[in-house]
């Protein structure tokens, strides 16, 4: 940049000063007259003028000339191996710095450990600390429905600041259907266990059949959920901590409810957000046409026949396409199907394995 401005500053018709002539007039106004005002002369900033002269001399950036009190190459090799000894290899710089004390001897200063530890690559945790669990990553596969539900529950606004309605949701992730709800006045494993318990006996869900899949939330992971699932026979899966894409039908679902034009900032009553979910969930399942089922409704995948809706639109699109076969190009239209599996953090290998099939 400093090139640039010199050289835009000291055209002489058609040629330009060279580089070393430039700077050498620089240097000669500058001695005459200084800084600023030979800066001025030439309109350029002081600091460029100080960059391109301290960047020069690469010498002096890189010879630093170290202190007379600065520990010498054997002085710090003596004071990592005293860091990296027996009794000190777990302890950080300050515990170090402090037992070093209490015995009678100063090693160095703390800062100076930190130093040499990062010279060594060492700046690393020292001490003996519980690790954290290594979570596995939830991978469910659902082929059909009731193999694999869904289940979450949020907060709806009161009436008045802070306080809220509690409304648990249970879906189906392969027909996206909610197969369970309910508004309550507070979160507790006792209603969630209620809730499971009577939408299992609604669905006929027999012992090894359904996985239960939720987050980390105190009702997913209480006893007497457990034990109730343990009981009919469903297999638990949770989230990874702080990791919300590990449950994405019962976020995408909540996001759906709460982005609709009709939803309410807030519910004045119980009885309002009940009636508002009862009109909401019956919309959601039989009017709805979700997308991630080939744009059918969550009820006619549940209970089966999705496949008569389908085949329906198969015979008008060839109607569509046998009156007028320019409008598609002379291509038969083809009907979006259902998916014929359904995944919560599908696995590399597999999601390959598509890939080349297509």
């Amino acid at each position: 940049m400093f090139k640039k401005k010199i050289f835009r500053n000291l055209r002489v018709g058609r040629s330009v000063i060279s580089n070393e002539d430039c700077k050498d007039m620089v240097n000669d106004i500058t001695m005459q007259i200084g800084t600023e005002a030979a800066c001025n002369v030439f309109s350029l900033p002081r600091s460029s003028y100080y960059y391109s002269n301290r960047s020069s001399d690469s010498t002096a950036l890189t010879e630093r000339k170290m202190p007379d009190f600065a520990y010498d190459s054997d002085e710090r090799e003596q004071i990592l191996l005293v860091m990296n000894s027996e009794p000190y290899m777990d302890k950080t710089p300050y515990e170090i710095y402090a037992s070093q004390l209490d015995n009678g001897n100063y090693l160095c200063s703390v800062r100076t450990m930190y130093r040499i530890l990062e010279e060594n690559n060492q700046l690393k945790e020292r001490r003996k600390i519980k690790r954290s669990n290594n979570y596995q990553k939830p991978e469910l596969l659902a082929t059909e429905v009731n193999q694999v539900w869904s289940w979450d529950i949020t907060k709806l606004k009161g009436p008045e600041k802070w306080t809220y309605f509690y409304l648990y949701v249970i879906i189906d992730i392969f027909s996206r259907l909610v197969v369970g709800w309910m508004v309550a006045y507070r979160e507790l494993s006792s209603l969630a266990q209620k809730l499971i318990k009577e939408t299992c006996e609604r669905q006929n869900i027999e012992a090894n059949q359904l996985t239960i899949h939720a987050d980390r939330g105190s009702s997913m992971r209480s006893k007497p959920v457990a034990f109730l699932l343990s009981d009919l026979g469903v297999t638990k899966s949770h989230s990874r901590p702080y990791v919300s894409n590990d449950n994405p039908f019962s976020e995408s679902h909540f996001k759906t409810m709460k982005y609709r034009p009709d939803f309410p900032g807030k519910f004045n009553s119980m009885a309002e957000a009940r009636e508002f979910c009862r009109n909401f969930f019956s919309w959601y399942n039989k009017e709805h046409y979700h997308s991630g089922i080939g744009f059918l409704t969550p009820e006619s995948v549940h209970y089966g026949f999705a496949d008569k809706v389908l085949e329906n639109r198969k015979e008008v699109l060839i109607k569509a396409y046998k009156n007028n076969p320019k409008r598609f190009r002379f291509k038969q239209p083809v009907v979006k199907n259902l998916p014929k599996s359904v995944w919560i953090n599908k696995p590399d290998n597999v999601e390959n394995e598509e890939k080349n099939d297509r």
